[in-house]
């Protein structure tokens, strides 16, 4: 009857925890505006899967064999499976240890002679000369209790620990999708550069022969020549440079995808336009990012880490109760070694009384590291903001370059056709269609960097949003056997209730 009401005071007084409770932040506590400073379209798209909106095949394939195979994503799962097994251990300290012992042991009489002796229960054992046997069954209990809740706000530290894992390995998807994006935007777009190049190249090729018929007729001098053979080589200069860029972003994309860095270049060495997204996408409110962002989730969960490590630092200034329990046997066979059971249940509280402050001061650091990880979370919500803001400013002017140079690529390209056509009638000199060849060069280089850079603003836009993965689940680690081949990737569980209640 008294042990049970042991073991009853203690699983009470297990219940009480020390510490603040986490809570929350609301988007005005964390400085979060109530609307973007740039102009946004309403509404919140589904960006799940952004890269279909650019109707780019090989990109698509591109984004989707990074997911499984790339090495950073894979030590991102790495890590989560090593934080789910963090959340495991500390569970387990909630329950009892439980341990056993078994034994045998044989004593002979050497010097023969009958004797006897008498076992710890009083029974007299016979050894008749010979030797005896003895057999022994223990089995001991310990339980920790942690009456102040020290068990259990480190459970709650490992578990927020454990979905900030998850969201990191989230983020880290998103920063690959984006890479390969990006380099696939920039691979395409030194494809289209080189194509320029090409095409001038021919042009000044034709522009050259020209110039030499004239000078062989004396209509000019070998001025025109000369400047003709100098605008084409310094044309041709410009290629072997495009050719490093794009062999460096096809590298890039190989090494995204998990292969070598010529892995790619086979897929790739056809030409295909610049991929562009819609236009417009819905941008929502700030708020959405406090949803929809992997980084700024796994921020909220370290704050959320740090509020109950300030609860396990505080329970080691109070009381700790350990309970202990043994039960024995022993016996000269097997047959009988349960006729004598004994056991015994001890316990026993310790109490720090004098430690030099440190244990108090180990609660100070906890809330200093609660008060930066406040600080780091409320520094990620305004980075997120600022990356949104500047990925829809960087569209915007892409969008407007792009229409004014597509306006130059059309006067240039008139301007340099009526130029060749005097040239060859002899109505203009070689410098002003050198001129207007130059423009004409630079105004298709522009156009296609402005396509480019939209290109390059909308990727940024979809991950600033926090798209690519589905913000309506936590991460899960997956477990470690896999089929020979592939890459472990976590199986997203969905939730119904937000990360920061997920207790």
């Amino acid at each position: 009857m008294q042990r049970a009401r042991v073991l009853f005071l203690a699983t009470a007084l297990a219940g009480c925890s020390v510490g603040p409770d986490y809570r929350p932040q609301s988007p005005a506590e964390l400085g979060v505006p109530v609307g973007f400073s740039v102009p946004a379209a309403p509404g919140a798209a589904d960006l799940t899967r952004w890269w279909n909106r650019f109707d780019d095949p090989v990109l698509g394939r591109l984004v989707e064999q990074a997911a499984g195979a790339n090495t950073d994503l894979a030590q991102s799962v790495a890590r989560l499976r090593q934080a789910r097994e963090s959340l495991l251990q500390s569970r387990s300290q909630l329950l009892p240890t439980v341990s056993g012992s078994t034994g045998y042991q044989r004593n002979e009489n050497l010097r023969g002679g009958g004797r006897s002796f008498t076992l710890p229960d009083g029974t007299v054992v016979d050894t008749g000369g010979g030797g005896t046997n003895s057999f022994s069954v223990g089995l001991s209990a310990s339980w920790q209790v942690g009456i102040f809740g020290e068990l259990r706000r480190t459970v709650e530290a490992t578990r927020a620990q454990y979905e900030a894992a998850g969201f990191d390995y989230a983020a880290v998807l998103l920063s690959v999708q984006s890479e390969v994006a990006r380099n696939y935007v920039i691979a395409r777009g030194l494809q289209a550069q080189l194509a320029n190049a090409r095409a001038s190249l021919a042009i000044q090729d034709d522009n050259l022969d020209i110039a030499g018929f004239r000078v062989q007729a004396g209509l000019v001098s070998s001025l025109d020549s000369e400047q003709a053979r100098s605008q084409r080589a310094q044309t041709a200069a410009t290629i072997p440079s495009l050719e490093q860029q794009y062999n460096a972003a096809v590298s890039r994309l190989g090494v995204l995808t998990g292969q070598a860095p010529g892995a790619l270049k086979p897929e790739l060495a056809a030409t295909r336009p610049i991929p562009l997204a819609p236009a417009t996408v819905g941008i929502g409110i700030p708020a959405d990012i406090l949803r929809r962002r992997p980084d700024v989730r796994s921020a909220e969960r370290a704050l959320a880490a740090a509020t109950a490590q300030i609860g396990v630092a505080k329970a080691r200034l109070y009381p700790a109760l350990a309970i202990t329990g043994n039960i024995n046997t022993n016996a000269t066979s097997i047959g009988n070694i349960g006729d004598a059971i004994t056991g015994g249940l001890f316990a026993g509280l310790t109490q720090a009384i004098f430690n030099g402050g440190r244990l108090r001061s180990a609660v100070r650091t906890q809330e200093a590291a609660a008060d930066a990880a406040l600080a780091a979370y409320k520094g990620t919500v305004l980075l997120a903001l600022e990356d949104i803001e500047n990925a829809i400013v960087a569209l915007t002017t892409a969008q407007a370059r792009t229409r004014e140079f597509t306006v130059a690529l059309d006067a240039a390209n008139n301007s340099a056709i009526l130029g060749r056509s005097q040239y060859r009638s002899g109505l203009t000199d070689f410098t002003t269609l050198n001129q207007q060849e130059t423009a004409l060069l630079s105004a298709r280089n522009g156009l296609t960097q402005a396509r480019a850079d939209a290109a390059a603003a909308q990727v940024a836009l979809f991950v600033a949003l926090g798209g690519g993965w589905d913000a309506t689940t936590v991460p899960q680690a997956p477990p470690r056997v896999l089929p020979a081949g592939t890459t472990a990737r976590p199986v997203p569980v969905t939730t119904t209730t937000p990360a920061s209640e997920t207790r």
